[in-house]
């Protein structure tokens, strides 16, 4: 883990770190709906225009992976996650359509040091991704467990 450019002691609460942007293709929504979600709306664009979505739409949980994916490219993959104990809330606020281009950021809520394990720090993050109009799609808030630097350079 050394080398690690993102530890505990990096994140600074109230900072937002940018996730940069994810272009959104009808044939990669309907390839995950097809194995994972296969609702109409998610399948068909003619199913989805004719559903509440307006047309053919991501699944929700598509939605959480493509944003999981901008997190890792973003700065997760070059930290030291331990992952996380649990999402405290996801929310999909517009659906996510065909053609859609998503932009996301993480803001630092807070941040402590574990007790039982000192080595070990917890960020409360809020991450939010937005359509290409500045729509709010998505809301996620949750806690990730990081070394401390010193303790990652330790397991090298």
């Amino acid at each position: 883990m050394t080398g690690k450019t993102w530890a505990f002691e990096d994140f600074v609460e109230g900072a937002s770190l940018d996730l940069g942007s994810k272009d959104v293709s009808a044939a990669e929504i309907i390839e995950f709906a097809g194995e994972f979600d296969p609702q109409p709306m998610h399948l068909d664009e003619e199913a989805g225009k004719a559903s509440i979505l307006g047309g053919l739409s991501a699944s929700g949980w598509h939605t959480c992976a493509m944003f999981m994916r901008m997190l890792c490219d973003a700065f997760l993959l070059d930290s030291t996650s331990q992952g996380s104990p649990g999402i405290e809330h996801v929310k999909w606020k517009k659906p996510v359509l065909a053609g859609d281009t998503l932009r996301g950021t993480v803001t630092v809520l807070s941040k402590r040091q574990s007790k039982s394990r000192p080595q070990l720090g917890l960020i409360t993050m809020r991450s939010e991704l937005v359509n290409q109009r500045g729509e709010s799609v998505f809301e996620l808030e949750n806690t990730g467990m990081f070394l401390a630097r010193d303790a990652a350079q330790g397991q090298s």
